[in-house]
Parts: structure tokens; sequence; C-alpha cells
């Protein structure tokens, strides 16, 4: 039987409407591939045990660190390292494609109200 399926992510992210919170559109092993709106300022924080990867789809976003910020735009991606702090911000709505493994919290170590609920697939 083939089950493979063309996964669209206009169409994924058209599904919803809320910034902040990722949900997963497919697994490679034991990484999960997401998309995201984001909006306004996220919230400091670090994953101690991860990289992330950020893959600009839409729009343009600005990735904080303690001494410098990052500007991604469209068809743009950066890998932050684990354990460093940084903090995303879009000025304007903008969509993201996230490669990090399964479980990964959102906001870190830093927890707070924009704490996405995990493992959400559409």
């Amino acid at each position: 039987m083939n089950d493979y399926v063309a996964v669209n992510l206009a169409q994924k992210l058209a599904l919803f409407e809320e910034h902040w919170s990722p949900k997963v559109i497919g697994q490679i092993n034991d990484y999960q591939i997401k998309v995201v709106k984001v909006l306004g300022e996220f919230t400091w924080h670090q994953h101690d045990d991860t990289d992330e990867l950020f893959l600009v789809l839409k729009g343009r976003l600005d990735i904080h660190f303690e001494n410098r910020v990052v500007t991604l735009n469209s068809g743009e991606m950066l890998v932050v390292k684990k354990g460093e702090q940084h903090k995303p911000v879009a000025e304007k709505e903008c969509e993201i494609l996230l490669i990090e493994p399964k479980g990964v919290v959102n906001t870190g170590d830093a927890g707070g109200k924009l704490t996405a609920q995990n493992d959400i697939w559409i």
C-alpha cells in the first residue's frame, strides 16, 4: 500500500489563525516538521537539549540573541544551537517552518503563557 501524499504548506497554514502555536505536519524519525504563524514578541528562552531550525516561508522574522539580531526573510533559515538564549520577534505576521525533536516545548526553559500544547497534528 502506498500512503505517500504531498503536503501543501499553504493549505496547512490556512487551517489555523492563532500565533505562536506550532502545528505538526510531518515526522522524520524522532523529528517533527511544524508550521507556525507568529506575530509580535515571543519570550526569551533556550532549549538545553536540542538545536532548532527556523525556515521563514512568508514574512520577516528577527531572532534576538544576547549580543546580536539575525533577520530572516522569506526563503531564509537559521539553526539556533542548543543552549543558546534567543527571542523570535515578528513586526508583521510571519509564517515559519520548524524542525525539532518530538516533545520539544516551544518556550523551552522559560514556560509561561505562550507555551503551546505539544504534538498537535493538522
